[in-house]
Formats: C-alpha cells, sequence, structure tokens
C-alpha cells in the first residue's frame, strides 16, 4: 500500500519479508505463551501435588490412636474385694447409688457417692486401700513387661485432702505395688494430654500410665468418688501385649454451643475409619445438666444410632459428677464394655474446669488383622 512501485512491479522478496516478519513474530510469542503456560501448569501440579500429600500426612496423623493394655475403674458400685463384673453390669443397667449421705470431710448430709469403706475411718488409710487396688490390677499386666520398660505417669487427683495428705499414701502404695519400670512425670491435664501425646510422642517407647481419682470433694453435693487406671500403648512400638481397645484421637469442643460440640463430635468420628452407625453404646461423664440440650441436638445432627435419651449411658446420674476423673472412668468402663464383645463406643466427657469444651471420644475393638498407623 504504502510501497513507490505498483503491486505487480513489487518483487517477491518484499512479499517474503512483509509477511515473513510477522510471522516469525508471532511465532516467537506463542513459543513464549506455550513456555509460560507449562511453566505455570507445572507449579500449579506442585502445588497440588504438595497439598495432597500436606493432607494425607495432617489424616494420617489425626487417625492415630494408642492401644489400651490395662482399664480398672473403682465407684460406689464396687464393693471391696468384688470383680468388676458387678460394677460393670450395674453401669450397664443404669444403677442408681447417688444417694444423701455423710459427707467424709464435714459429716454434713448431701447427695453424693461415694468409695465403700468405713464411715469413720482414716482417710489416709482409706485413700492408700483406693491407690492399692488401682495399682494391684495395673501391676498384674505391668509384670508381663520389661523392667527396662520407661513409662510415663499422668496422676490427677481432685480432692479437699492437701496434698500433703494425699501424696504420702500415693508413695507408700506405689513402693508396695511391685511395678518394676521406672516412671517419669507427664505434663498435662485430661483428654489434652492424649491429644498432645499422638502429636509428639507416637513413635515412643514409653507406655502412658493413667492414674485419676476423685475423693472427698470440697463440695461433694451431686459428686462421685471414682479411681481409675489406665495403661496406654503406642501401635506403633508396643507389640508385646494384646490391647484391649483402640483410644482413638479425642475431640475437644471450641465452646458451649451445639454447633461447637457438633463440629467436635463429627471430626471425632471422623478420625476413625469407620461408619459412625457402627457405634454401638454412647456414654456420657462429667457432663452438667445444662448441656442436655447440646447433647440432644448433637444426636439427632450425626448418623450414630443413638439418641437421647435412649441409648446414651449417663454416668453422672448413675454417680454423680467424676470431676477430674470423669473422661477416665468413661474411657475404663467403654474398655470394659468392648471386652464384652461390644462394638464401637463413643464418649461425651468433660473435666473438672467447668468452662471447658465437652471432648468428644472414640473406642474401636481390636480387628484381627487391624493395621498400625503412623
Amino acid at each position: 500500500m504504502f510501497a513507490s512501485e505498483p503491486l505487480n512491479a513489487q518483487s517477491i522478496d518484499s512479499w517474503q519479508r512483509a509477511l515473513g516478519v510477522p510471522l516469525f513474530v508471532w511465532c516467537v510469542l506463542l513459543f513464549g505463551r506455550l513456555l509460560l503456560y507449562f511453566g505455570q501448569q507445572g507449579a500449579s501440579d506442585g502445588w497440588d501435588e504438595a497439598r495432597d500429600e500436606d493432607f494425607c500426612r495432617k489424616m494420617r496423623r489425626g487417625r492415630r490412636s494408642q492401644q489400651v493394655l490395662s482399664a480398672n475403674l473403682f465407684t460406689a458400685l464396687r464393693n471391696p474385694g468384688e470383680e468388676g463384673a458387678t460394677q460393670l453390669d450395674a453401669l450397664l443397667s443404669g444403677t442408681e447409688v447417688l444417694t444423701a449421705q455423710p459427707t467424709r470431710l464435714d459429716e454434713i448430709v448431701v447427695r453424693h457417692s461415694r468409695l465403700s469403706g468405713e464411715k469413720h475411718e482414716d482417710l489416709e488409710k482409706v485413700l492408700l486401700n483406693i491407690f492399692s487396688q488401682v495399682l494391684v490390677e495395673l501391676a498384674q499386666t505391668l509384670a508381663q513387661l520389661p523392667d527396662e520398660k520407661p513409662l510415663a505417669l499422668l496422676l490427677e487427683v481432685e480432692s479437699g485432702l492437701p496434698q500433703s495428705q494425699w501424696r504420702p499414701a500415693w508413695h507408700t502404695a506405689w513402693n508396695a505395688s511391685g511395678i518394676r519400670q521406672s516412671v517419669v512425670p507427664v505434663e498435662g491435664q485430661g483428654l489434652s494430654a492424649v491429644d498432645q501425646w499422638l502429636d509428639q510422642r507416637i513413635d515412643d517407647q514409653a507406655l502412658l500410665l493413667v492414674v485419676a481419682l476423685q475423693f472427698a470433694p470440697l463440695q461433694p453435693e451431686g459428686k462421685a468418688e471414682a479411681a481409675v487406671g489406665l495403661l496406654l500403648g503406642n501401635r506403633l512400638t508396643q507389640t508385646t501385649l494384646p490391647p484391649m481397645a483402640y483410644l482413638h484421637r479425642p475431640e475437644q469442643g471450641r465452646a458451649h454451643t451445639p454447633d461447637a460440640l457438633l463440629y467436635a463430635t463429627r471430626q471425632a468420628l471422623d478420625w476413625v475409619p469407620m461408619d459412625a452407625k457402627s457405634i454401638e453404646h454412647a456414654w456420657r461423664a462429667g457432663v452438667d445438666g445444662q448441656r442436655n440440650a447440646t447433647i440432644s441436638t448433637v444426636l439427632t445432627e450425626v448418623p450414630m444410632p443413638v439418641k437421647y435419651p435412649q441409648g446414651l449411658i449417663d454416668l453422672d446420674a448413675s454417680l454423680g459428677h467424676p470431676g477430674t476423673a470423669s473422661p477416665w472412668l468413661a474411657i475404663a468402663v467403654a474398655t470394659q464394655t468392648i471386652q464384652r464383645g461390644a462394638g464401637p463406643q463413643f464418649i461425651f466427657s468433660g473435666d473438672s474446669v467447668a468452662d471447658a469444651g465437652l471432648w468428644s471420644t472414640v473406642l474401636t475393638p481390636v480387628l484381627p488383622l487391624s493395621t498400625k498407623e503412623s
């Protein structure tokens, strides 16, 4: 158009330059755009792969669980020298022992449950007997392990007695128990200690020994005296003792609302590779009456075949509030129930901290060819 020569007089070289140069530029631009696209696609695929690996790693971490190797409990439903089977039958049937009776500390008559013992017996002697009974059953299990097997001890005691009174009873009972393994105390409280253990010590050789007790509380109205002993092992490192059940990662509600507990319940169920419809029993312990509506709402939203109040075994109604022993008491009785051939168990539990959110926990039976978790 702008050439000085007419179109029919222009040479082929001019046409080649006029068409070839733009074509070459467009080819370079297209090649650069393709390089940019494949680079961005590769980076995106890399991020997707890293995200998937991170998600799988977090899921494996969340689905960690512990072996329950020993579980014993003592409540007002168990007399001295009596086997635990009778107590378990009473708990499963909802037998109530929450009754008006004199308290241990000031003899005021209030409604509560007490561990068996003489009314006017020395409290330190009663404590010694309680600790001794808990440790005897644990010692029978620990006797099957080598002396060098390390133990991590979580000792939780809630009592109106000062530590200077119950500590000597604990040391005396421990020294007389015959437990040979060395013990290191564990920091933490309640199920948060289990949650932390699963995060940080899943490949540890140590076993987690839990002893929890509520005895002679300062405000005994509606409370329950209870003693619990649990021995927990890591599935990756403990192969000597056969597990009784698996304790899966507990999940705590972040608030007191039904939505918060519903989220925690669903997450606790999601940590377990099973159908929630297979839950056979649901337990509650250490839950105040103001949260009845919350639990009822949650049970209507999750696919568990347990509805409120049918199918929900209320340890608070039969025994009273177990205080700091609440989650451990429920775990122990749920484990014993599994030992009778029952299916998976679900637990709603609180603790001695009134403002804390409720915990949701799942226990499952041991399958013949269960796989280890990392």
